[in-house]
């Protein structure tokens, strides 16, 4: 059976998320109706993470096996063809190996997030940005996120329904840069790691705001870290503004 790897961009707005359910809609389950058009029957395909109700994508991935040898480009195009209106398109696909894991294969994980400060309501962004009304500090949201980069325990910037074997993660980097966008300015946050917990990046963004706008200092961003107590955690900011952005692996099925 060929495997195919496919690069999936999604409005993650209509669904309840990723993961296949029963009862609402997700991309997964989208997709895999759309494979079960080209071939009857029941389809299961693995993603490399699991995004929230919510939160969009850019460059998610997931593998499917067929039953017969479509071609890379001919899959993709049938699939965006049974997608519609759906607001998912396969952007690449890619014949891999049958070992290829499109999660377990993955070596890097890249999330963006889109924050809008002002105070007059979001138009043509509203439901892709979260907006702000406060003016923030890069300077020192900078300085708190310097505090979280590496490897640690990260108990109190997890959900406590996380069903992750452990809370320690290693975090590659955090750069908060602004960026121009349809609304005005925007604040972007970059975040790198091999895997993430559940609601981690929420958890992480949601805090340094608390440290733009002054409530808290960078030192805090420490301390709550240190506490390893989701009590000690800031509000957990709106899914809206997030992205799942790339996902690396050693050998890119889409180079």
């Amino acid at each position: 059976m060929p495997r195919y790897a496919l690069k999936i961009e999604y409005d993650g707005a209509p669904f309840a998320g990723w993961q296949r359910q029963t009862d609402h809609p997700s991309v997964q389950g989208a997709i895999e109706s759309a494979l079960a058009r080209l071939e009857p029957g029941p389809h299961r395909i693995q993603g490399a993470g699991r995004t929230d109700a919510g939160v969009h994508a850019l460059a998610q991935v997931a593998h499917c096996d067929t039953s017969r040898d479509w071609g890379a480009y001919r899959l993709s195009e049938a699939l965006n063809y049974h997608l519609k209106p759906l607001p998912v398109a396969i952007t690449a696909a890619a014949e891999v190996a049958e070992d290829w894991h499109a999660r377990f294969s993955a070596t890097e994980r890249r999330y963006l997030f889109r924050l809008l400060a002002r105070r007059a309501p979001a138009t043509h962004e509203a439901g892709r940005v979260w907006q702000v009304k406060s003016p923030l500090d890069l300077d020192a949201m900078r300085a708190g996120a310097a505090h979280l980069i590496g490897h640690h325990d990260f108990t109190t910037f997890r959900s406590t329904i996380c069903q992750a074997n452990s809370p320690v993660k290693t975090l590659d980097d955090i750069t908060i840069e602004t960026a121009p966008g349809l609304n005005g300015p925007e604040i972007h946050f970059r975040l790198r790691a091999r895997s993430f917990l559940h609601n981690q990046v929420r958890s992480i963004v949601g805090t340094l705001e608390r440290v733009g706008t002054g409530h808290w200092q960078p030192e805090d961003v420490k301390h709550a870290l240190a506490a390893r107590d989701r009590a000690a955690c800031g509000p957990v900011c709106p899914p809206q503004g997030l992205y799942l952005s790339g996902v690396s692996y050693h050998d890119d099925p889409f180079s």
